[in-house]
């Protein structure tokens, strides 16, 4: 029995209090390390200025307090700034659609100004649209009254 006790205390237990500080020490604070993420390091930055500044030991700035109320703050901070990313991009749309409406607009322009320029085709208005309704002179016998023929003429009494 007295063998046991001593086996005990001597071994099992500081092997087990080596366990347990192996646990605590290096599984779990990995497993604490894994969970941590930067705004969770950012919002314990506040946390750690108020126990500086109630401790009165050492004197803090207003300015570092100012720093931790802006980090206490993140979330609201973040999210002002986000909308006001969201309101610039959405200006910034805003004028390069009506840029490419216009930009467009003015193709069009150009190529149906280029269609009435087409001087090729037949029907765009040529020389026989001139001959028909051009007002030709009638030669008489030489007495001096010509007789215009065409449209737009009057007609001969």
């Amino acid at each position: 029995m007295k063998r046991g006790l001593w086996h005990r205390w001597t071994v099992d237990k500081p092997a087990a209090f080596g366990d347990w500080l192996w646990d605590v020490f290096v599984v779990q604070f990995a497993a604490w390390l894994d969970r941590l993420t930067l705004r969770k390091i950012i919002a314990f930055i506040p946390v750690v200025i108020l126990v500086l500044a109630y401790m009165h030991r050492i004197p803090i700035p207003p300015e570092l307090v100012l720093v931790g109320d802006l980090l206490a703050y993140i979330d609201v901070f973040a999210m002002m700034f986000l909308l006001g990313m969201i309101a610039r991009v959405g200006v910034v749309v805003y004028v390069l659609t009506r840029a490419i409406e216009l930009a467009i607009a003015g193709a069009g322009g150009v190529l149906t100004s280029l269609r009435r320029l087409d001087f090729r085709h037949g029907r765009a208005g040529g020389e026989s649209r001139r001959k028909r309704g051009a007002v030709r002179r009638k030669q008489s016998d030489g007495d001096g009254d010509d007789v215009l023929i065409g449209a737009g003429a009057p007609m001969p009494a």
